[in-house]
């Protein structure tokens, strides 16, 4: 499979001119060659660029999660952070693929708020529940809490003993207090990889199996994403969109840039660009540096922060998201009247007048004066959102090495 993501940064104007001869020099060659040869700050994190190849072990996930699922009518996923966020945002970009089938997931223990809470517990003993519990330690604050009240719950509904059979614990391998719960309790588990972050997690068994559970394309997801990764270990670096992207990232912030605002035409990836958040925050805001990744959903949002973006303060550059080939939908109906002046819509596709509104938008930023690129997916399938995680995986390792800090931890957030 050849890889599904593209880059067109013609919008970006001189920076891409000097993307070109930037490409060329030591310091981006390096930063590439630190990745592919597994060396420098944090090289012991390095682990997800193995995991879209590395399928030992998925075989028999995919067939456990096909038994769960036959067994149950939600799964209840306990996680924050890369522990939900990756597996959250595939879902949901391919929920239209499973419109009506499937098992429903919900999400706990990725904030604090006790209704909300609440509710996801309430779910258990309204028909077949199980949980799956994601933590490498097991004592992070808010998935500890919620997974407290969730195996409470579990136990007063189905008993201990079979609460045990519907828990499914993904940690460490060794070490911990979800290790030693899950031993003295039987759980059936899964290993968080110990070389790789959690921002980086998603095609490991922390966001394969609630995906596989859901009756998701486990295999087309890996089938792109080794496409890429494959791309982006090999590739000559002026044919790298990953790199380019990066490198363009770079020269933006030394031209005064300090926001970078991922911007999508679908309401499906909302939850991918909110995945995209923490992995460019948490891999480059350190040391006083990095651009601030901000998104939107158009055309939602250009009913409001569409003025900034059009004519606000000149600190921030854009990227669009374009999918060429978005989920069927309907077409504009004809009317009586036309009292509404759309009868020239009539017949037309709305996703079709939505990817006109994508180059609308562009042009009008950018001769507003703001720098705009765009990252082309073919569609919304999961062999194009696996591309799409190893194309910004890649990315934002190349792009903390040029900014010279370590992509791979957070001190901020532990501080």
């Amino acid at each position: 499979m050849s890889s599904l993501v593209s880059l067109h940064p013609e919008g970006l104007g001189a920076l891409d001119e000097a993307a070109e001869l930037a490409l060329a020099t030591g310091r981006v060659t390096e930063a590439v060659s630190s990745i592919r040869e597994r060396r420098g700050a944090g090289s012991e994190f390095l682990g997800w660029i193995d995991l879209p190849g590395e399928r030992e072990g998925v075989a028999a996930l995919m067939e456990h999660a096909a038994s769960v699922r036959e067994e149950i009518d939600t799964l209840i996923v306990v996680g924050i952070g890369g522990s939900y966020l990756g597996a959250r945002a595939v879902l949901e970009a391919t929920r239209w693929r499973r419109a009506g089938s499937g098992v429903r997931v919900l999400f706990a223990g990725h904030h604090l708020e006790a209704h909300a809470l609440q509710e996801v517990v309430d779910a258990v003993g309204e028909g077949e529940v199980a949980v799956n519990v994601i933590s490498k330690s097991g004592t992070t604050t808010e998935p500890a809490i919620a997974f407290r009240l969730l195996r409470d719950r579990l136990e007063q509904v189905y008993g201990p003993e079979k609460a045990a059979r519907r828990i499914i614990a993904t940690t460490d391998r060794e070490r911990g207090a979800l290790r030693t719960l899950a031993h003295r309790m039987g759980y059936r588990s899964y290993v968080v990889p110990e070389d790789v972050g959690g921002r980086f997690s998603v095609l490991s068994p922390v966001g394969l199996f609630p995906l596989a559970v859901a009756g998701c394309a486990i295999e087309e997801l890996l089938d792109g994403a080794a496409a890429e990764m494959e791309r982006c270990l090999s590739a000559r670096l002026e044919d790298l969109p990953a790199v380019r992207y990066a490198v363009l990232r770079d020269l933006a912030i030394a031209d005064g840039v300090r926001i970078e605002v991922l911007a999508s035409f679908h309401p499906s990836l909302h939850l991918m660009a909110e995945w995209w958040k923490q992995l460019f925050g948490e891999s480059e805001g350190k040391q006083g540096g990095g651009l601030f990744p901000a998104a939107v959903d158009y055309t939602t949002d250009l009913h409001s922060l569409g003025q900034y973006l059009q004519d606000g303060a000149r600190i921030l550059m854009e990227t669009f998201i374009d999918v060429k080939s978005p989920p069927p939908g309907p077409s504009v109906p004809g009317s009586v009247d036309d009292l509404d002046g759309l009868d020239y819509l009539a017949g037309r596709a709305v996703a079709e007048i939505n990817r006109v509104a994508v180059g609308a938008v562009e042009d009008a930023h950018r001769a507003g004066g703001v720098p705009t690129q765009i990252i082309e997916m073919p569609d919304c399938t999961e062999a194009s959102l696996g591309s799409l995680i190893c194309f910004f995986e890649f990315a934002v390792a190349v792009s903390g090495r040029l900014l010279g800090v370590n992509p791979f931890d957070q001190p901020g957030v532990e501080a």
